[in-house]
């Protein structure tokens, strides 16, 4: 009973509770008044009355008091959480008034919270060399260089973008604000500062790129050297030994052309000079190319041609020529014996892409070891014990080749049943992405 009398009397002083006590004395007035002029009968039948409009009053009184006393809490608890994230949170209604600043905020941005909130942001304020930083975050189309990491339109939109003066790489996630009907209220965007990150990265990528650089041209020689050495007349053992040599010469040299791939590419200065091509023909040459490599492991390499003799489109042969070799490589390499590799492209319906696959009967790729295929380095377990040499590289390059030119690329498997690795290159050359863009492992 204690406790329930402690709890009515901390809703009683709570705002929501005036009404009642300002109208209290009314009532007892009015009561009061019908104590002289009502008889007996009329005057319990009032008292009765206002007896159950007091007690409603105050039942609403007190659910409404309690419902805003927990939404006090939660909005407390959230200002908390928000206070206490080490990403910057900005939110802002659709007219970009500034309601939410957060101490990361501040500190990513160097402007007090004091100074934004319920102030409006127009792409004017960023003439103003203080708020030049977050006006080209809130309006990211002022920035000097934006990566899309989402599709447009779609939100949550994620985005990257890159200063130069201050240097700094922040990553933002903006989302829409609603209420129940759907309502727009506003954004949030939170803002992640990775410039150590992306520093640190680059620093490992100019470090393998040295190292490559200066392993390469000894290793050219080398390999350059031992097929010298071959071609001269020898004995079997000693060519066996210059066989073997120029092979492992050669598995060397190929994995530090791919270090040296993958650190252009995180530079962004891989390079692409895209031209109108007609893609069967350009898949034709490719498989052509691997014909002595597929025989050798008695592997048979088709080409499903598609409805229409003609599909062309804008790309970069020399690198999408590497993607489809290197999947048409795998595809030979984890193969069964006496398997076969089938190539497809086709128009998706309905959308402005083809699309290519290649088709194996190979070993396959265990479920749990897909979504990693396409990251630096790694090879799945099962693919290291059919074939123990590979660098890993292979398909992280394939994914940002297919990416700078616009499309997507995956992988659907089963094991020992084989796999199929799917890219899709646009038909309409503006969805190629204007710039060399770096698509770091997600």
């Amino acid at each position: 009973m204690k406790r329930l009398w402690q709890k009515f009397l901390l809703y009683a002083k709570l705002p929501e509770m005036r009404l009642f006590w300002l109208s209290l004395p009314f009532v007892v007035f009015l009561l009061a008044i019908n104590a002289f002029y009502l008889p007996d009968i009329w005057l319990l039948i009032s008292l009765a009355i206002f007896l159950a409009l007091i007690a409603v009053l105050i039942v609403n009184n007190l659910r409404l008091a309690r419902s805003n006393l927990e939404i006090k809490i939660e909005r407390n608890e959230l200002e908390g959480v928000i206070s206490n994230l080490r990403d910057g949170v900005i939110a802002y209604d659709p007219n970009f008034r500034i309601l939410i600043f957060n101490p990361a905020a501040e500190q990513i941005f160097n402007i007090r919270n004091k100074e934004v909130i319920g102030q409006d942001f127009s792409p004017a304020r960023g003439q103003e060399s203080r708020f030049k930083l977050l006006t080209q975050v809130i309006f990211p189309s002022l920035a000097p260089l934006v990566i899309r990491r989402s599709e447009a339109g779609v939100y949550p939109q994620v985005i990257d973008i890159s200063f130069s003066d201050p240097k700094m790489e922040l990553r933002v996630f903006t989302d829409k604000i609603s209420d129940p009907t759907d309502k727009l209220l506003g954004f949030v965007k939170v803002v992640r500062d990775r410039s150590r990150e992306v520093a640190l990265l680059r620093s490992k990528t100019e470090f393998i790129t040295v190292a490559a650089h200066q392993l390469r041209t000894p290793l050219t020689g080398l390999h350059w050297g031992l097929e010298t050495l071959i071609k001269q007349p020898s004995g079997d053992e000693q060519k066996e030994i210059l066989n073997n040599a120029l092979d492992a010469s050669s598995k060397l040299l190929r994995i530090v052309n791919d270090l040296l791939d993958a650190a252009k590419i995180e530079e962004g200065r891989f390079g692409y000079k895209f031209e109108n091509v007609n893609i069967v023909t350009f898949i034709e040459d490719v498989i052509k190319e691997v014909g002595d490599f597929a025989k050798q492991h008695n592997i048979k390499v088709y080409l499903k041609r598609p409805d229409e003799n003609s599909l062309a489109a804008s790309i970069d042969p020399q690198k999408l020529g590497m993607v489809l070799w290197n999947l048409l490589d795998n595809a030979i390499r984890y193969n069964v014996k006496n398997g076969e590799v089938v190539v497809g492209v086709e128009r998706l319906k309905d959308k402005p892409y083809f699309q290519i696959s290649v088709k194996d009967t190979g070993v396959g790729i265990p479920p749990d070891h897909i979504n990693r295929l396409f990251t630096k380095f790694f090879r799945s377990e099962n693919v290291v014990k059919f074939v123990p040499d590979g660098s890993g590289l292979g398909l992280y390059i394939a994914k940002n080749i297919v990416r700078r030119h616009g499309g997507e690329i995956w992988a659907e498997s089963q094991i020992n049943r084989g796999t199929t690795f799917l890219f899709t290159i646009p038909t309409d050359s503006r969805l190629i992405p204007s710039k060399e863009i770096v698509y770091e492992e997600e």
